[in-house]
């Protein structure tokens, strides 16, 4: 039976995968002419999204959207036999990931296979008790503990420690951590899972924070005390980190602060007012953004200046 051939895409949906645009009467050739024209873009082999909507997501949401890309290309179920883990499973469950590329991790009972699984995918072969298994978004991911102990082994100091400051923040279990981390002796990777059990801070509020913190301890500088709250003539005020001695405050500005939850205006207006009040009481604030974290002693001269003042 021959097939109606067609060249737009439907008004719903915004993932397919080849076989079902076949059926929607898209052939190779018109498959190929969208991609062209930008109105569909190919994420993995066989999968496909509406660029209209790819182009939405921020890139955060675009690792995630990977993810449900290759559960629907795959036809995964709750027992398709693998479970997404490491920072497939942290994306999953929503934590702050830094610098880490978009491959998915599975967890396979058997050898996997790179060829089978694709060049987008890395396979770990390990037999997961139920009880580290968890539905997140429909899918089949490790739990909060797992992924970060999978984390922690496979990522930089820096990284896990991100992952794991959120996690506790979202309310990880650290002793069931611990716990796994006590099997895991000799392992690869089990020295950066320890410093961050060590070092985690459920505090912390952003990546951003969590590697000033990071930094400020690395360069020996002394620690501030995190998440401080003062009063003002205006109301009370939340610092980041704080030398509360020296009243010499420290704030990070990422973009998450001022782009994501309110109009930009309103909120710098809102925290300079409060900032200011504060600076009539004799505070001074040191103001951090991403790329002063990448200029060390720069910013070891500032944070040494703020505090000999």
């Amino acid at each position: 039976m021959s097939q109606k051939q067609t060249s737009t895409l439907p008004q719903l949906g915004t993932l397919w995968r080849t076989q079902q645009l076949n059926e929607l009467g898209l052939g190779s050739r018109a498959i190929a002419e969208l991609v062209r024209k930008g109105e569909l873009l190919r994420v993995r082999q066989g999968c496909y999204v509406r660029k209209a909507a790819w182009d939405k997501q921020p890139v955060d949401a675009r690792g995630k959207q990977l993810i449900h890309a290759h559960a629907h290309g795959t036809l995964i179920t709750s027992n398709g036999g693998f479970v997404y883990s490491h920072t497939s499973a942290a994306r999953l469950h929503g934590l702050f990931l830094w610098n880490v590329d978009q491959l998915i991790h599975l967890i396979l009972p058997t050898n996997p296979s790179s060829g089978r699984l694709g060049k987008d995918v890395r396979g770990h072969r390990l037999r997961l008790p139920p009880s580290q298994i968890v539905m997140v978004e429909y899918l089949p991911v490790t739990d909060l503990e797992r992924t970060v102990v999978d984390c922690a082994m496979t990522l930089s100091y820096r990284q896990a420690l991100i992952i794991m400051d959120h996690a506790l923040r979202l309310g990880a279990d650290k002793p069931l951590m611990m716990a796994h981390a006590g099997t895991l002796s000799g392992r690869r990777g089990v020295t950066t899972l320890r410093r961050c059990l060590a070092n985690a801070d459920p505090t912390s509020e952003s990546a951003g924070e969590t590697l000033c913190r990071e930094l400020l301890q690395r360069l020996k500088v002394p620690m501030p005390a995190a998440q401080v709250e003062v009063q003002s003539r205006i109301g009370r005020y939340r610092m980041d980190f704080a030398w509360k001695r020296e009243k010499v405050a420290l704030e990070f500005d990422g973009e998450v602060k001022y782009f994501k939850y309110a109009r930009t205006d309103r909120v710098i207006f809102e925290e300079r007012r409060r900032e200011k009040a504060l600076v009539e009481d004799g505070w001074l604030f040191i103001r951090v953004e991403w790329r002063d974290l990448f200029q060390e002693q720069e910013f070891k001269a500032r944070v040494l200046k703020a505090l000999h003042r």
